[in-house]
């Protein structure tokens, strides 16, 4: 059954304008990653004689091959495997924990207000907008004083306590639009603080936590500041061994092997939002920046 003629969208004047803009900036906002994936496919010899523009005539994997496992960040010429790694020992622990926290506060901080409660927030909030240069110098001392500076594990404590206001923030206010109705009813029914938050508030909390995770993975995983300035020789993250890669002098600069190494040090995030890209729109307008 065909669609009433009512119901059918008009290619009209403005509408054409609309689609032509946004094609626009889709190819404005494309063209750096098919320039970054197109010049990782080629050769040297066909990077010289070519354009920026033109596709690979002999595509190869090699230069991620390269920078995989062979090219020197620095004096150690080892790739970007262990910075890759480094990473993903870091991220997992420190988006789940500060994930997991955010949600407990936020969950107080709406359902079980105190006396002060309000104040808490606002000086977690205040943390929202703090920039990250303020607190180098004392959290490098507090990392000192745990005996775990220049580790993975003082970068993932570093990256939970720096995550905590915002997942608070975003859990609080998702967490206001739950009906009140819904914690008294099984306070009535004898649960207690966690039964409720295990069994009620996290299971309708799916939309903002994929919200979380998205920004959260995000964030950490993109972090420079943080990495250099925290990790020691054995635990830097792949934005900093991406960093070493990209100024590390040599005879030859190999543009396919710099262009390959950013792309292994993007795919997570880009696979990410590719595959969740469209339960973080979801999850924020079911409530994560409104309260």
């Amino acid at each position: 059954m065909s669609a009433p003629a009512s119901l059918t969208p008009r290619l009209t004047l403005g509408r054409l304008a609309l689609l032509s803009v946004l094609l626009l900036f889709a190819v404005f906002f494309l063209t750096p990653l098919y320039v970054m994936v197109a010049t990782s496919l080629k050769g040297m010899d066909e990077i010289r004689t070519g354009t920026l523009l033109s596709l690979p005539l002999s595509p190869s994997l090699a230069a991620w091959a390269t920078a995989w496992s062979s090219a020197c960040t620095g004096t150690d010429c080892g790739g970007l495997k262990p910075f890759f790694m480094n990473s993903v020992l870091m991220v997992l622990p420190a988006v789940a924990i500060s994930t997991l926290l955010g949600s407990l506060n936020g969950y107080v901080l709406s359902k079980w207000k105190f006396p002060g409660s309000e104040f808490l927030f606002a000086l977690l909030l205040f943390g929202v907008f703090m920039p990250m240069q303020v607190v180098l110098l004392p959290m490098s001392q507090v990392l000192g004083w745990l005996g775990i500076a220049s580790s993975v594990w003082g970068l993932i404590f570093v990256h939970v306590l720096a995550g905590i206001p915002s997942t608070t923030l975003f859990f609080r206010n998702y967490y206001v639009g739950l009906p009140d109705e819904l914690i008294k009813a099984a306070m009535l029914d004898g649960a207690n603080f966690w039964q409720i938050f295990w069994r009620i508030v996290l299971p309708l909390s799916t939309p903002i936590l994929v919200v979380t995770l998205i920004w959260q993975f995000t964030n950490i995983w993109n972090d420079f500041l943080y990495g250099v300035v925290f990790s020691g020789a054995d635990s830097k993250p792949i934005t900093v061994g991406l960093n070493n890669l990209a100024n590390t002098s040599s005879s030859v600069k190999e543009y396919n092997v710099d262009m390959a190494a950013a792309m292994i040090a993007a795919l997570p995030t880009l696979f990410v939002y590719v595959v969740a890209g469209k339960y973080f729109v979801r999850g924020l307008t079911a409530g994560a920046v409104k309260g």
